[in-house]
């Protein structure tokens, strides 16, 4: 069983950056793929970023590749989604999650985060 909290959500201007965080509780942490997608209002679950198990590995939507980064500790049980060059498209709830692998498809995943909202300003 993982639980899974974020933060680090807030609001930026257009240009800015945030870092999310993702902590995860649970000892089988380790063993789990991870992941980050965002909803917007009115628009499905998309999918930003994968982080393999021994954070080897990742994947990221080809939209986002250069600006986002993810990244996972496993001293503190956290995984992390750099976030540089904000756009107001950017503007969603951001989910963290933990599967079995690592994927872009949401239905890999087992455990899910509240979400942190991400808001920028043009």
């Amino acid at each position: 069983q993982v639980q899974l909290v974020e933060s680090g959500g807030g609001l930026v201007q257009a240009g800015g950056s945030l870092r999310l965080s993702c902590a995860a509780s649970g000892r089988s942490f380790n063993s789990y793929g991870m992941g980050w997608f965002r909803q917007a209002p009115g628009k499905e679950r998309e999918f930003v970023a994968a982080i393999s198990w021994s954070g080897r590995n990742t994947a990221y939507t080809n939209s986002l590749k250069g600006r986002f980064t993810i990244s996972r500790v496993y001293a503190g049980n956290t995984m992390y989604l750099q976030m540089n060059s904000l756009k107001p498209e950017d503007t969603a709830l951001y989910y963290c999650a933990a599967g079995a692998g690592y994927s872009s498809d949401y239905e890999a995943y087992d455990y899910w985060g509240q979400g942190t909202q991400v808001t920028v300003s043009s």
